[in-house]
């Protein structure tokens, strides 16, 4: 059985749960969202590693997202299951930095809700090695971060629903990138 952490507002855990069933009632749950970047080979732009969740998963199906997001498992730290995530869905690892955390919750298709205390990661990946996991990802595409931001402004519709607030944070952050080799 797949659970998740239960967490309040302090993200304090107070208890666990079916994944499933956490996403049916709305509990407040840890999560994390995984932002990739690279820098252009001129070195003057990065790009953000964009995935397109699966059609198959449990919600969001189809939908552009940030590189990775998952929840960790109960005795799992959370950079533990970051690494393992990013590993099962696009075969690589590197150094992820968080950079903050937010909650937010909002009605998701087929009658499920997120209520999630979501930290955000993020890390600088340039290597070419990248081997998608078809059962988690049906596309992925390196974008430039301004784009992407206009993008997700046009087209709200084609991206998941918090994407928006976890890339703001992200960018927020970009000083740590700039220190990153």
């Amino acid at each position: 059985m797949n659970q998740v952490i239960l967490v309040d507002n302090s993200d304090q855990q107070i208890g666990t749960c079916e994944k499933l069933a956490a996403h049916q009632q709305g509990l407040l749950h840890r999560a994390f969202s995984i932002f990739v970047f690279r820098r252009t080979a001129d070195h003057q732009h990065l790009e953000l590693l964009l995935q397109q969740r699966a059609q198959t998963k449990y919600h969001s199906g189809g939908l552009w997202s940030n590189t990775c997001c998952s929840h960790p498992k109960p005795g799992e730290t959370l950079l533990t299951a970051a690494y393992r995530r990013l590993q099962e869905e696009f075969g690589f690892h590197l150094p992820l930095y968080n950079v903050g955390s937010f909650i937010y919750q909002v009605a998701l298709d087929n009658k499920l809700s997120e209520h999630e205390y979501d930290h955000v990661l993020i890390g600088l990946y340039n290597d070419e090695v990248i081997k998608p996991n078809p059962e988690e990802i049906q596309d992925y595409r390196w974008i430039n971060v301004t784009e992407l931001m206009a993008s997700i402004s046009a087209n709200p519709g084609h991206y998941t629903s918090w994407l928006k607030e976890a890339f703001t944070l992200a960018l927020a952050n970009k000083s740590v990138l700039t220190n990153l080799q």
